[in-house]
């Protein structure tokens, strides 16, 4: 009789581990989910600055102006001729065309700011309007052309900070030697004064603390910079001093300087800038920025505060007035910025796009398609088919493994010795981005062929033998089409990183200023260029405000060319996929 052995125990010990089994799974799975959490999270909030970055740049500002192609303007010779039609004077076109939307403005400073709504870049536009059209010459042409990119901005919201206030008086605008005497028969004003008495008391009191920090730096001291400082201190104390004074003396109004709020009465098609304002918040006095004639007893006007002090922005009081102006016409439309598509980099944000960029990148990407698909795709065959197994294809294929893990500056060092120095292949061309992009790319490429390759499984090789299929028969009729899809899954994927790449294009000069789009053809791949990933490193540096937006604008772009790619690469192995 055979004994039954005692598992109890077993189930015991097992029953006890149980519970904190179960409870280290919960833990892993928990973490997981964090893990996925975190990175979903990461990515959601880097797409959303990207996107919230950029929107702005896919709308623009325009202007459209009447101009009057007058034709011994546009046409100094009278011959019609596209010679004379180039020695036209657009410029002044356009600024006969700003200057009847303001007529009263007549000095050379102010012209010379009337004339920045745009930018000068915009006659050439003109030109080539009328070269396209001769017919326009004499006649009366609505032209539509970018508001200035910090105006565009101001319209956005994006560059001043300001409010508006609905007054409970009427008002009075009283033109005098001395400027414009602004009343209210309300106290409209005395909350807007009391706001700037308080900065200027804050003013005074920082003046004062920077003072006691310096003269105290200076007991540290001695010689020329000790006594630098005491300097600096004591004219900060004096500043304090003239300010606190100000504030005390009852009579009198507080000066309104460009380091205090913009304070504008808006009332019918005029606007005055404040200078001053009275203590008791009757009023104060300022100077017309628009418009010029007196008003007495008008209901309907309001306050424009601008809280950006005006030493603090790139535009002036006078710009926006303008600006608001010609926007309460009619003059001035929002619309989808088809300069970002349709134009090349330019100087000026509001004329800058993408269109060279984008040009450059796909005949960059034809070339590296072109070399590295290819060449890498038969290199793999071969290895993986044909190459026997000894010491030297060992070797090649560690080199191969190796080069995938070059940093990618190191090919744009070595195009820039070989195809450049050595061959004498033009610089910033496609062409030589491309062959650069192609080795990079290489690598890539015949690791992802030979994973696929190796993923068929032998049984076909070993079946088409058996029915009488020779070698090159075998590879080409049965393994390549059943590895198609993980080929081309790692090709476009090794292509889309190629497509994002910088280091290597700046070091063969593809960093250059282009200001003309290539051309889509043959001559096309020699001709100076840039690509996206270059452009968007050139826009980030740019010294202008706009700039920010055309670079995130970009980067949406760039993303969508790469989600396109990806899609592509998803489409094709699900459509040449086969199942075994």
């Amino acid at each position: 009789m055979t004994d039954t052995p005692d598992i109890s125990p077993i189930r015991t010990a097992v029953s006890k581990n149980l519970g904190s089994r179960y409870r280290a799974e919960s833990r892993f799975r928990a973490a997981g989910l964090a893990a996925v959490a975190a990175a979903v999270g990461i990515l959601i909030l880097l797409l959303s600055s990207i996107v919230s970055g950029g929107l702005p740049a896919f709308s623009a500002n325009q202007l459209h102006l009447t101009v009057d192609l007058d034709e011994e303007l546009v046409d100094p010779s009278g011959e019609r001729s596209e010679d004379s039609l180039r020695r036209g004077s657009y410029s002044r076109i356009l600024q006969n065309a700003v200057r009847t939307e303001f007529p009263e403005v007549t000095g050379r400073r102010d012209l010379r700011n009337l004339f920045s709504l745009y930018t000068a870049l915009n006659a050439t536009r003109l030109m080539d309007e009328v070269l396209e059209d001769p017919t326009l010459i004499g006649t009366q042409y609505r032209f539509t052309m970018p508001l200035a990119d910090d105006l565009d901005l101001y319209l956005k919201g994006m560059l001043v900070d300001e409010r508006s206030f609905e007054p409970q008086g009427t008002l009075s605008l009283d033109v005098s030697d001395d400027g414009v005497i602004v009343r209210s028969s309300a106290t409209d004003f005395r909350d807007l004064a009391s706001e700037v008495a308080r900065t200027l008391r804050a003013r005074a009191t920082l003046l004062e603390v920077d003072a006691d920090m310096l003269a105290e730096r200076a007991e540290g001291l001695s010689g020329t910079e000790a006594e630098d400082m005491l300097y600096d201190a004591e004219l900060n104390r004096r500043q304090a001093a003239e300010i606190r004074a100000r504030l005390e003396t009852e009579a009198g109004p507080i000066a309104l300087d460009g380091s205090l709020p913009s304070i504008l009465v808006e009332s019918d098609g005029r606007t005055v800038l404040l200078t001053d304002l009275a203590r008791n918040g009757a009023g104060g006095t300022g100077r017309f920025l628009l418009g010029s004639e007196a008003v007495d007893g008008e209901s309907n006007w309001s306050l424009q505060v601008i809280d950006t002090p005006a030493e603090r922005r790139r535009v002036s009081d006078q710009l926006i007035v303008w600006t608001r102006a010609l926007e309460a016409r009619g003059a001035i439309s929002a619309a989808f910025n088809t300069y970002l598509f349709a134009n090349a980099d330019s100087r000026e944000p509001e004329l800058a796009g993408v269109k060279g960029a984008l040009y450059g990148s796909i005949l960059t990407m034809i070339i590296t398609i072109i070399i590295s698909v290819p060449i890498g795709v038969f290199t793999a065959l071969y290895l993986e088919e044909y190459a026997p197994k000894n010491r030297f294809t060992a070797l090649i294929e560690v080199n191969i493994n190796n080069l995938a893990a070059v940093p990618s500056i190191v090919f744009g060092l070595l195009g820039l010795a070989v195809f450049i120095n050595a061959f004498g292949l033009p610089r910033s061309a496609p062409l030589v981005g491309g062959l650069v992009l192609s080795l990079m790319t290489l690598p890539t490429v015949i690791i992802a062929t030979r994973a696929a390759l190796k993923a068929v499984p032998q049984s076909i090789r070993e079946a088409a033998l058996a029915v009488g299929a020779s070698r090159t028969q075998t590879v080409f009729h049965h393994v390549l089409p059943l590895a198609a899809p993980g080929i081309l899954t790692g090709a476009i994927i090794g292509l889309a990183q190629a497509m994002g790449e910088t280091a290597p294009l700046l070091m063969i000069g593809m960093v250059a200023f282009i200001a003309d789009a290539p051309t889509l053809g043959l001559e096309g791949f020699t001709e100076p260029a840039t690509v996206m990933p270059v452009q968007i490193f050139l826009w980030s540096d740019g010294a202008e405000r706009a700039f920010q937006a055309r670079t995130a604008a970009a980067i949406l772009v760039l993303l969508a060319l790469m989600i396109g790619f990806n899609a592509l690469a998803i489409y094709l192995r699900r459509r040449f996929e086969r199942r075994w």
